[in-house]
């Protein structure tokens, strides 16, 4: 294997065997994922040379066993691990990483609730037949209708961002005649996550209530709002809620998030003689995406996290609340891979620390329209030839979408056979989480379908889209 500080020393592609794990041993692709007798990748029990003939590519394969056995394990870990603290704790599946009835469906089975971010979000949930009441509703700018119909339906909870949206909960709960289940949204100043923009717990961001005090006033926000809503006649305050970011290894930023919000809860009930019920700690936890990340499992994220919220609550001389968490990523993340057709092949020369070196380019037949986060975050991925095995050379490589963008990258740096030729199929893991979500229509591209896989079977849980649906918006037709 040649070493190259421009790309990971794993070396994906050949086969059959154990090459779908890096040496670290930390799986990258859902447990069901191996090469057959001929090399090619499998999901599921599923060829995936017969899903492209199948269903063409670019296309999202869920391997429905890994995303259900991920939400279970969350779910039996914190509930175990919180157990003795304040009876177990409530796992809600983050929908915006990847939500439709099938996915609601699978989660709901497992015994996890569902967190929405909007009124679209909200109606796949219902069409699932998930019940309102395990339902939570975000946002940090709800709309009117969006608040009502939550009302109306009897959500479990919704998540307040701001003292303007307490009042306007408390109006239209007042309207409706009912009580408002509210969970405030705080920022503990807790910076965490891989980039800025999924870091959602520091002060500068649009997100939730601030703890401190801005200048020249005497009460912060999150101090406002809890006075407003414990004084509101049609809101129940539950708890408070917070969410630190993304992409996170580690304990920590959890613990002293932790910390910090039960101390507010402490204030609290110093202030106004109230101890509130719950709180919810979100979720951002870590998935491998490449050989270096090196994720927790969800049985020692629950340990560190429920010792920290014990200690910190003996700390303030209060009773555990309620918790709940909102894994997304964690659950649907390694449960998904996306697979590619590769098509042009160039080679161009790059600057390494050894001097001049070549870099293959292999343009694929999808890109930033199905995968957005390495355009938006700079997210990197891993990828394997999966159509077939090659003992050919090794050639640092960069795989490319086919979009109108030098920014479309859909893995960085990797390492390809010398031999990769148009048609070949590769395929890259961990793409459950926002890729569907955040798939697009540029260039005209459609968006691909989602198929699910298990126990040997396939079948489609959502339409790709063709050419007809491009255009079925287009009112100048």
């Amino acid at each position: 294997m040649p070493a190259s500080p421009l790309a990971p020393t794993w070396l994906s592609f050949p086969g059959p065997g154990s090459d779908l794990t890096p040496e670290n041993g930390v799986a990258l692709f859902p447990a069901s994922a191996h090469r057959d007798g001929q090399g090619v990748l499998e999901m599921g029990g599923v060829s995936v040379n017969d899903l492209a003939r199948r269903y063409g590519t670019p296309l999202y394969i869920v391997d429905e066993d890994e995303l259900r056995t991920r939400a279970r394990r969350f779910r039996e870990a914190f509930n175990e691990a919180f157990a003795p603290l304040c009876d177990g704790a409530d796992v809600y599946y983050a929908g915006k990483v990847l939500l439709n009835t099938s996915v609601a469906r699978w989660i709901t089975e497992e015994g996890l609730r569902l967190d929405t971010a909007s009124a679209g979000e909200l109606a796949v949930g219902l069409a699932a037949g998930v019940d309102p009441a395990n339902i939570g509703l975000h946002g940090n700018n709800k709309s009117d209708d969006e608040i009502t119909r939550a009302l109306s339906l009897g959500v479990g909870r919704i998540i307040a961002d701001s003292v303007e949206e307490v009042h306007r909960l408390q109006a239209a709960a007042a309207e409706l005649g009912v009580t408002a289940p509210v969970m405030l949204r705080v920022t503990p100043g807790v910076h965490a996550g891989a980039h800025d923009y999924i870091a959602t717990a520091h002060e500068d961001q649009k997100f939730g209530l601030s703890l401190i005090p801005r200048t020249g006033r005497d009460v912060s926000d999150a101090e406002e709002a809890v006075a407003l809503a414990l004084s509101a006649s049609n809101i129940e305050l539950l708890g408070l809620h917070s969410h630190i970011g993304s992409q996170i290894f580690g304990t920590d930023g959890f613990a002293e998030a932790a910390r910090r919000v039960i101390g507010f809860l402490g204030r609290i009930r110093e202030t106004h003689g109230v101890e509130l019920p719950e709180i919810d700690l979100g979720g951002g936890y870590g998935i491998a995406y490449t050989e270096a990340d090196q994720p927790m499992t969800p049985e020692a994220l629950a340990a560190g996290i429920a010792e920290a919220v014990a200690d910190a609550c003996a700390g303030a001389d209060i009773a555990v609340p309620r918790v709940s968490i909102e894994p997304g990523r964690a659950i649907a993340g390694p449960a998904g891979v996306t697979l590619y057709s590769a098509g042009t092949r160039k080679d161009v020369e790059v600057e390494s620390q050894d001097g001049p070196a070549t870099r293959r380019y292999v343009s694929v037949d999808g890109g930033m329209s199905d995968n957005a986060r390495p355009v938006l975050y700079d997210a990197d991925y891993s990828v394997v030839l999966a159509s077939r095995v090659s003992d050919a050379e090794p050639v640092l490589s960069r795989v490319v979408g086919k979009h109108c963008e030098s920014g479309d990258i859909v893995v960085k740096d990797a390492y390809l056979p010398s031999d990769l030729d148009r048609g070949d199929l590769l395929a890259v893991p961990a793409t459950g989480a926002y890729c569907w979500s955040l798939a697009s229509n540029y260039n005209y591209l459609p968006r691909p379908g989602i198929v699910a896989v298990s126990g040997g079977t396939d079948r489609v849980i959502v339409r790709g889209e063709n050419e007809s649906d491009l255009l079925s918006r287009d009112a100048g037709i």
